[in-house]
């Protein structure tokens, strides 16, 4: 089982010090990843449902700061090693792919290839009209990002052309270390299931409970069945619905029996009496689940 450390860049560890320190502390505890989230603003006022808690609303007020993922990873990666940087997750929609394209290559090379770019198409309406996006049709932006942004990284002189975006015989550099970086596709909708067997390295749902979990696990298989994908090349992250600290090593025996491949562990709740005393205790817990400190 890996380990990756989720919600990083939320409060306590908003400021410069706090995230080095945990991210750092991390690492040497040997998580393999850490993981951001993303908005853009926080509207005051929105009719959007957020589909991951059951009152529809984000946890928290308009006023907690969120960095921005790629900055903060920037910060933290620089002050690491090993440790991989993930976005869990980008809302990829509201950016343009070479733009985008440019910064995730530019950060996978200066850390020497340590990126996971975790995606999401996004919920909510209102982020979308403040950006000045259009909210409508964002699956079909976030399909056509993916294709182009991969040809940006692996190819000399790539060319795309689709319905949103379209550009020909540029060339895109720094590229990627491996001129490749891992897609993990963040969500539980069918949409989010049929875009992770058709363009995903890998699958980041977040259901609330055991049950749901393993029916979402079950519905990936039966689809990558259906379109002759490899079920075992997806890697599979998720945290574990429930209180992870009260029995770490039942909670992965269980989510390993699932099929999930990396245990997201929420770090507030890791550090809350302390980055070091938490860490402290998660790196008893990563030895005896045997997980590598690295890809």
């Amino acid at each position: 089982m890996k380990f990756g450390l989720a919600y990083a860049n939320t409060i306590p560890f908003t400021d410069p010090g706090p995230a080095k320190d945990l991210v750092v502390a991390a690492e040497e505890a040997g998580f393999e990843s850490v993981w951001t989230v993303e908005h853009v603003i926080w509207p005051h006022q929105y009719d959007s449902v957020y589909p991951y808690h059951p009152t529809g609303k984000m946890p928290g007020t308009p006023d907690v700061p969120i960095p921005d993922p790629l900055i903060w990873l920037t910060w933290v990666g620089a002050a690491t090693s090993r440790i991989r940087l993930g976005t869990g997750v980008m809302i990829l929609p509201l950016r343009n792919p070479l733009v985008l394209a440019k910064e995730l290559a530019t950060l996978d090379h200066l850390t020497s290839g340590r990126v996971e770019l975790g995606i999401g198409a996004g919920w909510l309406e209102e982020e979308f009209e403040a950006v000045g996006v259009p909210f409508g049709g964002r699956g079909k932006r976030v399909d056509e990002m993916i294709d182009a942004m991969r040809l940006l990284w692996s190819d000399r002189s790539a060319s795309f052309t689709g319905e949103v975006f379209a550009f020909d015989d540029v060339s895109l550099n720094p590229k990627p270390a491996d001129r490749a970086i891992p897609i993990v596709v963040g969500g539980q909708s069918n949409a989010a299931i049929r875009r992770t067997v058709a363009r995903g390295d890998g699958f980041y749902p977040g259901p609330d409970s055991i049950d749901e979990l393993k029916r979402i696990v079950a519905a990936l298989r039966e689809q990558c069945i259906a379109a002759g994908r490899d079920f075992e090349e997806i890697e599979i992250s998720a945290a574990y619905p429930g209180r992870f600290l009260d029995d770490p090593g039942g909670a992965v025996q269980l989510m390993a029996d699932i099929g999930v491949d990396r245990l997201m562990v929420p770090a507030y709740p890791v550090a809350r009496a302390g980055i070091e005393a938490g860490m402290t205790v998660m790196a008893e817990i990563i030895a005896e689940a045997g997980a590598p400190a690295d890809r």
